[in-house]
């Protein structure tokens, strides 16, 4: 019988000057953390932050890990779910980490998917002014976007991420073994943001993913680590460029606006993030062909891809005005006026204000 083998692990930088780190991708890599960490930081002690379903697939190898590098561990679970990340989860991890004496030189391991990342990287980023973090995405949504690029933060009822600091982590270990683990539905959810790098800056990596979806939806692991890694190129490049968002870092939220109003109105935790992105990423398509931006084409093939990704393509039927309240709240807003990411074509996408209200609700309808 031949043997099965898995595809090399992938580095890659992200130059952010002093704030640079690495990004490694690949099956195994969970076992290299303790090493990377000691690399990167002299540290002799950890924080773990994760959740009751991932701890009982990988914290035990992420123990073993860091015992094998003599980083002395403390672990804090909090609950799963979009609904946990918020201002009373961390209030108890900042008040766990006070009783546990953590200090300044202490690092937290965010180990889970996206909520974990942004909650551990937010009481990072403001326990004690600052302390270094290490994300360890588990999620194929936590992978390829929500563990690269810094940004952490909780949700408030009023809006999604809206509280929160950037803070770049020290290095990132996506191991894609961790996906062996992940749900159906879970899985597709981060497809959702695999899709938005194709169809924002990328055509040629839209096309790939149009001939390999199959494969990527049967976790085939060559194609897997093609897809995280080139996700994970494209986001590096464009945080490298504009870290704090004042400019293409916007491109990265096509979808997010009317995405993020999806989760808010339906609640946290109804829509998954990546499943309310692929319907906003279908809404703003669909308006680009409104305004003659996009050819119609292009917007179906999009929606086939979303559709064939096992995610929405239609939008929850929340009252239009109840949509204009909401992305009104979001981070994009300037001047009280909302920002929208829209296409040119498959692969250039660009951000305006200039959305008239009857091009909105034709397509909000």
């Amino acid at each position: 019988m031949n043997e099965v083998r898995a595809p090399a692990a992938v580095r890659l930088d992200l130059a952010l000057g002093a704030r640079s780190y690495a990004i490694h991708i690949g099956a195994g890599v969970l076992e290299q953390t303790g090493a990377l960490l000691r690399e990167r930081l002299p540290a002799r002690r950890a924080i773990v932050i994760t959740n009751p379903i991932v701890s009982a697939h990988w914290l035990q190898p992420l123990r073993r890990s860091l015992a094998a590098h003599d980083v002395a561990h403390d672990v804090i679970v909090v609950p799963d779910g979009e609904a946990h990340k918020s201002w009373s989860t961390l209030d108890d991890v900042l008040t766990r980490m006070l009783e546990l004496k953590v200090e300044r030189t202490t690092p937290v391991i965010a180990l889970g998917g996206g909520v974990i990342g942004d909650l551990a990287g937010f009481a990072a980023a403001i326990y004690q002014r600052g302390i270094p973090f290490v994300q360890v995405p588990t999620t194929l949504l936590a992978q390829v976007d929500s563990s690269v690029g810094g940004k952490t933060g909780v949700n408030h009822p009023h809006g999604k991420n809206m509280i929160g600091a950037f803070h770049q982590p020290e290095v990132v270990v996506a191991d894609t073994r961790c996906l062996d683990t992940l749900p159906a539905r879970e899985f597709a959810a981060g497809m959702a943001e695999v899709i938005k790098y194709g169809a924002i800056c990328d055509a040629s990596f839209f096309d790939w993913l149009e001939r390999n979806l199959d494969a990527l939806m049967a976790r085939e692991p060559e194609a897997l680590t093609h897809a995280i890694a080139q996700s994970c190129r494209l986001k590096a490049d464009i945080v490298a460029r504009d870290e704090r968002e004042t400019g293409d870092r916007a491109l990265l939220n096509f979808g997010h606006t009317f995405g993020h109003a999806i989760e808010a109105g339906m609640g946290y935790g109804e829509w998954l993030h990546g499943e309310a992105v692929a319907a906003g990423m279908v809404l703003a398509a669909r308006l680009s062909v409104r305004r003659g931006d996009l050819p119609a084409g292009d917007a179906l093939r999009l929606e086939r891809l979303v559709a064939r990704a096992n995610l929405p393509v239609q939008a929850p039927p929340l009252p239009r005005e109840r949509y204009h309240e909401l992305m009104r709240r979001d981070k994009k807003v300037l001047a009280g006026v909302v920002r929208f990411i829209l296409l040119k074509g498959l692969g250039h996408a660009y951000v305006t204000a200039d959305v008239n209200d009857a091009d909105l609700d034709a397509v909000l309808s």
